[in-house]
């Protein structure tokens, strides 16, 4: 195992923590609400919260406190150091996880407290506010009796009184991951942490540093203290996993200060709530940012993308920090070298920074699912899809440091760098060859120096192949390992929802990302009940997170949705993930299957049904109405006639309307059974008759302009993007669902099996 941040080594002195927390101090600063009138550089308005510079004019903080100010305006107030003064800069908060509040966490129960007074009578006042031995151990640790939730879910965020009355919050809480990043509107000077680029589920030690201000007796002071980590909130696949901490009070006001990996020297994660009633809270790990928005289009230069932005500009900080010849203080590098962080790793704490740094001086990877697929083309890796995925070129050398260990560590990491030398570019800069040639040369030198002349005469191979490519303006090369995937194997995203037949209007589900190998990959799940209204909201984080390792900029992954047939009809198409997004269905195309269990085949209707989709999908297909005549609904044919229709055709249900009686279900049951994996259905009341006909020759021009059908979930996709826009002509599709059950990639769990196709 590549122990890739080291794991501290015992009796560390003291001048080297005490430097630790200098670095950690330096960098933290507190968030108020904007300066009322023009005076920008004054202190600013209502204290908010804590926060600290993650970057060059980048401060990250928790939304719940950076939300607080006058829309998306704050002031930031910091000192660089002792007797430096303050300095007041205004900055706008760009992006916040999640961007509004919510009475309910996306567990769909109520939301932590980030911050509740201690020390206070009422409900907060009692001995055992909980009657629980452990303040953990609760029936239900995220409902209203549990240690942190309370009847308001926010409790008092820290002002300028933190024993006073707080601002009302809004309704309810402020969801997990509860971050923000706040960039400032003028440059100015001033230290930056050392974020991490592994998960903080693997930090070194029992112990974090942790920073933030406060006020005591009528004044605002800095404030910072050691907790004991004590476990985790959620599992690993949760979107609101947080580390739970313990053994010190953590007062008003630090939310959004930064906990600190004391074995590693390092920002682990972000101050997000106080144990109401008792010592310790909680934090939110800093890997959760890689669920930052991400630009629908190609990047086209790397403010394109906020993560992108943030993450080369810090490492690229970090490298020149170590490396100037100006200044004599101590240095992030400088500590963790003097805490022994490079014990038992690949690099020494001076090469990882000067690697992250020529990392940094790259373009990004064009999309995490190129990315995941760089990692796992390297020899001996299978997987890394933690949660969530890799997206930088330093959240993939983290991801390689759980994977080898000794020697064979150290070449796993430098031929990731012939991998990203090799990679596709989302676009390049005049100094991107210059960049590709200095991380080569780091990568010779580490190599010359003990490693095995057979790998060394590897990577000499690589580069040359690497400075032949001639398609550079098209930022495509040949991979160093492997081979790009095909046509046709791009991954999908798979919805499987199970109604819970004891309780109405409520389901299980599972998000994951299915692979051409018939492999899915598990995001999340829940088998504890999702109410069909709340399915949005509890499923926003697990699909966002499916879709980012499954899309390709301006080509989003496909969504499956497979449910019961009888709910075939559920418009998921028009679920929207956040208050200002268009419908899943305009950003992505949305088909349907079923998930009902078929008695078993025979192997003569295997197939047929084989041989009908591969037909389906290498010729030309046309379209077949098969419940409705000149306006009037019919029945659907019999098996036996629906089966002597040509192999090319896409039946048509004109008439399936918004909830299938049993005749519909009958009728779409017969096309399945008659050998189809594929129907358009159009949902939504009856028509005119003039609209109906209408609709049957529109629906057989859009089959027909799809040419196959493995293009009809991009052709449902652009008509539904039509009739957002308000595109008149596209109208008539309002309501229709593709039916799309692939037979290549049945259920987990179907008892299919495979076939090459």
């Amino acid at each position: 195992m590549i122990d890739g941040l080291g794991r501290g080594a015992p009796g560390v002195p003291a001048e080297t923590r005490r430097a630790l927390m200098d670095l950690v101090m330096a960098a933290t600063v507190r968030i108020h609400a904007p300066t009322p009138g023009y005076a920008p550089d004054e202190q600013g308005g209502k204290f908010l919260g804590s926060g600290f510079f993650i970057a060059p004019s980048w401060v990250l903080t928790c939304a719940h406190v950076a939300m607080q100010g006058e829309g998306r305006d704050v002031t930031v107030v910091f000192e660089t150091g002792p007797g430096s003064g303050e300095s007041a800069v205004p900055g706008t908060v760009v992006a916040a996880l999640p961007e509004h509040p919510s009475g309910v966490t996306d567990t769909g129960r109520p939301s932590y407290a980030p911050e509740a007074p201690y020390g206070t009578t009422g409900a907060y006042g009692t001995a055992d506010p909980y009657s629980t031995a452990d303040p953990y151990s609760t029936a239900d640790p995220y409902g209203t009796v549990g240690a942190y939730a309370t009847g308001d879910s926010y409790g008092s965020y820290a002002t300028g009184d933190p024993y006073g009355a707080a601002p009302p919050p809004p309704a309810g809480g402020w969801a997990a991951p509860d971050l923000a990043l706040v960039r400032l509107r003028r440059p100015t000077d001033h230290a930056c942490v050392y974020v991490t680029e592994r998960p903080a589920a693997f930090f070194g030690g029992g112990e974090v540093f942790y920073a933030g201000w406060t006020e005591i007796g009528g004044r605002l002071k800095r404030l910072n203290g050691q907790c004991t980590v004590q476990g985790t909130v959620g599992g690993w696949a949760d979107p609101d996993e947080q580390m739970r901490l313990g053994g010190d009070v953590l007062p008003p006001g630090v939310s959004g200060g930064p906990t600190v990996d004391i074995a590693r020297g390092e920002v682990v994660g972000v101050l997000k709530s106080q144990l109401v009633g008792a010592m310790g809270g909680t934090s939110i790990g800093v890997e959760r940012l890689r669920s930052l928005p991400v630009p629908a289009t190609m990047a086209g230069a790397e403010s394109d993308d906020d993560y992108q932005a943030v993450f080369h500009a810090h490492d690229r900080y970090h490298a020149y920090q170590h490396t100037s010849p100006v200044g004599t203080g101590r240095t992030w590098t400088d500590v963790q070298s003097s805490l022994g962080a490079s014990i038992d790793r690949a690099l020494s704490p001076p090469q990882r920074v000067t690697l992250l740094g020529k990392l940094a001086q790259l373009p990004p990877p064009v999309s995490t699912r190129g990315l995941l697929d760089l990692l796992v083309r390297l020899p001996g890796v299978h997987s890394v899809e933690r949660y969530p995925a890799p997206r930088g070129w330093r959240d993939g050398l983290g991801a390689l440091y759980e994977t080898r260990g000794g020697e064979a560590a150290l070449e796993l990491l430098l031929r990731y760098c012939m991998s990203v030398i090799a990679a596709e570019r989302p676009y390049v800069t005049p100094s991107t060859p210059e960049a590709e040639e200095e991380l080569w040369e780091w990568v010779k030198r580490v190599a010359d120096d003990g490693l095995s002349r057979e790998f060394r005469n590897e990577i000499t191979r690589l580069w040359a192949a690497a400075r032949l490519r001639t398609d550079r303006e098209q930022r495509r090369a040949a991979p160093a390992y492997g081979e790009r995937p095909a046509d046709g194997e791009a991954p999908f995203v798979l919805l499987e929802l199970e109604p819970r037949g004891w309780e109405r209007d409520s389901y299980d589900w599972r998000v994951g990302v299915a692979r051409h190998t018939g492999e899915v990959q598990p995001v999340g799940e829940d088998s504890r009940g999702t109410p069909g209204h709340a399915l949005p909201a509890r499923l926003t984080a697990s699909l966002t997170e499916a879709f980012r390792r499954c899309d390709e900029p301006d080509s989003p992954a496909v969504l499956q949705v497979a449910v019961v047939q009888s709910q075939l009809g559920m418009a998921v198409d028009r679920w929207q993930l956040a208050p200002d997004e268009p419908p899943l269905g305009v950003t992505r195309p949305v088909v349907v299957r079923r998930s009902d269990h078929e008695p078993p085949l025979t192997e003569d209707d295997t197939r047929e049904r084989m041989a009908r989709w591969t037909r389906a999908t290498t010729a030309a297909v046309r379209a077949a109405v098969v419940d409705c005549e000149d306006g009037l609904r019919v029945p659907v044919p019999t098996e036996e006639e629906l089966r002597a229709l040509a192999y090319e055709t896409v039946p048509v249900l004109c008439r399936y309307g918004d909830r299938t009686d049993g005749e519909t279900s009958a009728g779409l049951a017969r096309v399945v059974r008659g050998g189809f994996h594929i129907a358009l259905l159009r949902r939504g009341k009856d028509r005119p008759e003039a609209v109906c006909a209408d609709f049957h020759r529109r629906a057989a021009d859009t089959v027909a302009e799809a040419r196959t059908a493995d293009q009809l979930p991009r052709k449902i996709h652009e008509l539904r993007q039509g009739v957002r826009s308000g595109r008149a002509e596209m109208y008539w599709s309002e309501g229709v669902a593709l039916f799309y059950d692939d037979p290549h990639h049945p259920l987990p769990g179907s008892g299919q099996l495979l076939e090459a196709p």
